[in-house]
């Protein structure tokens, strides 16, 4: 829910509660939000949770074997098997910034804030969107690196909020269209 001035503030956002595994359910504080990313800090008082290690998402390679976990349809804990199809996938008008992970593990409605991990189970993005005409499934999921994740996580608990730079241009392929517009050859 963005505000006057286009941004979320907290007081805007619903009450949010955190269901686990073994059937507790704890109401959450939340720490931020990222719009840009689709991303939000959540703060639960809880002792003993079960941990989850961070992979390097820098170090994922395209046809690497991953893991979307997440809650499709209200299916608790789903677990799908996919590959890494391909990295650093941009211009796909999902986010302010993109750098996703492709996966053809099975991403479906619900499964957005989900784990993307390694067979080892290794954090390495949160599952985000995916591309369907149909809005079921069909193979192309995206998940945001855990990286990226990260840098936003220590931002909004730095500073509540993420702050980038901002130069005030976009890059564009040079296609054919635009070359013969400019005068460029070859």
């Amino acid at each position: 829910v963005a505000g006057e001035s286009g941004r979320i503030t907290l007081r805007q956002l619903p009450a949010i509660s955190v269901a686990f595994g073994d059937k507790r359910e704890m109401r959450a504080e939340i720490v931020g939000v990222d719009p840009t990313t689709d991303l939000a800090l959540l703060k639960v008082n809880a002792r003993d949770l079960a941990t989850m290690p961070w992979g390097d998402s820098s170090q994922l390679k395209v046809a690497q074997w991953v893991l979307a976990i997440g809650n499709p349809f209200q299916l608790n804990q789903t677990v799908t098997l996919g590959i890494v199809s391909a990295l650093g996938r941009t211009s796909l008008g999902i986010s302010g910034y993109e750098d996703f992970i492709q996966t053809d593990a099975a991403i479906n409605p619900g499964n957005s804030g989900g784990a993307l991990v390694t067979l080892g189970g290794e954090l390495l993005g949160i599952n985000t969107a995916i591309y369907s005409q149909s809005g079921g499934n069909i193979g192309i999921g995206f998940a945001i690196p855990i990286k990226m994740a990260n840098q936003v996580m220590e931002q909004l608990v730095q500073f509540g909020e993420v702050k980038r730079g901002y130069l005030g241009a976009e890059m564009q392929n040079l296609d054919p269209e635009l070359a013969a517009a400019f005068g460029i050859e070859g």
